[in-house]
């Protein structure tokens, strides 16, 4: 029972947590236009 118990609160918070960070929404800002480089730049040419 206590397992079962723990499993209801931790879907609880959880869920709780999934919530309040939809409520919130995403954070005002930009992105940058620069690509990111993904492997070892070579020689310029």
């Amino acid at each position: 029972m206590r397992a079962l118990t723990a499993a209801a609160i931790g879907l609880a918070a959880a869920t709780a947590l999934v919530l309040i960070v939809t409520a919130v929404g995403t954070p005002a800002g930009e992105t940058s236009p620069e690509p990111l480089l993904t492997t070892v730049p070579g020689p310029k040419k």
